[in-house]
C-alpha cells in the first residue's frame, strides 16, 4: 500500500460518490420497481405494571400514548432507496410517477 495515501481524501471520495449515488436514485428512478415511500416513527407510552406476588411476576397494567404520533425525518422507497429527507422522496415519487 503506498505510504502516500490520504485516508481522509480517500474517505471524501467515497462520501462524494455514495451522494452522488443516491442523487442519482432519487431524481431517476427504476421503472420496473414498485414505489411506495415508507418510514417508522415511534411513539412513547408510560407503561405501569402490577406485581404478582404469588407468580413473582410483573404484569403490565395499562400503557398509555405520551406523545403524539410525528412523521420520521428519513424515508424510504419499497424500492430500495434508503434514507431520503422527504423533500428528497417527493422529487423521488414526482420523477417515478413522471415515468409512468
Amino acid at each position: 500500500m503506498p505510504e502516500d495515501s490520504d485516508p481522509e481524501a480517500n474517505l471524501e471520495q467515497w462520501k462524494s460518490a455514495m451522494q452522488e449515488e443516491h442523487a442519482e436514485a432519487i431524481a431517476n428512478p427504476d421503472p420496473d420497481e414498485s414505489h411506495r415511500i415508507e418510514g417508522v416513527a415511534q411513539v412513547t407510552y408510560r407503561v405501569t405494571f402490577d406485581y404478582d406476588a404469588g407468580e413473582d411476576a410483573l404484569e403490565r397494567a395499562t400503557a398509555e400514548e405520551v406523545d403524539d404520533l410525528t412523521d420520521p425525518e428519513l424515508l424510504s422507497c419499497a424500492c430500495g432507496v434508503r434514507g431520503m429527507t422527504p423533500e428528497e422522496a417527493r422529487e423521488h415519487m414526482a420523477a417515478a410517477v413522471e415515468q409512468e
